[in-house]
């Protein structure tokens, strides 16, 4: 395991990384540091967990969407009845483990205010 040094919001990170893995770790971390740095340049929120947990969502968002897109492609086309295994988790359990996701949120923010 490789161990590599990312800024995130002007942070220092020390993270693992699989060998051979760290062009999609680093690609990763420039999108939670920009997903994090859009929501704080604007100016609504300021602490830096809000932001986090507001950057996860957005980027749980987005891939949820791009599922959801992948699914409607698939279904539009001709299904071959040997490929009727779904690689990884089907769609319904996903949006279910975002929603149990957001609900989990919701109770840790408390009162504060609800994401969405």
């Amino acid at each position: 395991m490789k161990q590599l040094e990312v800024q995130i919001m002007q942070q220092s990170y020390l993270l693992g990384c699989p060998e051979g893995r760290e062009a999609r770790l680093l690609d990763a971390v420039e999108r939670v540091d920009t997903a994090m740095t859009r929501i704080r340049d604007a100016g609504k929120v300021r602490a830096r967990e809000r932001i986090a947990v507001l950057a996860a969502l957005n980027l749980a968002f987005e891939l949820a969407d791009r599922e959801a897109a992948e699914l409607a492609a698939a279904h539009a086309r001709p299904v071959d009845p040997v490929d009727l295994a779904p690689a990884g988790a089907p769609p319904a359990e996903s949006e279910e483990r975002l929603r149990a996701l957001l609900h989990r949120l919701d109770d840790a923010l408390g009162s504060d205010g609800r994401l969405l």
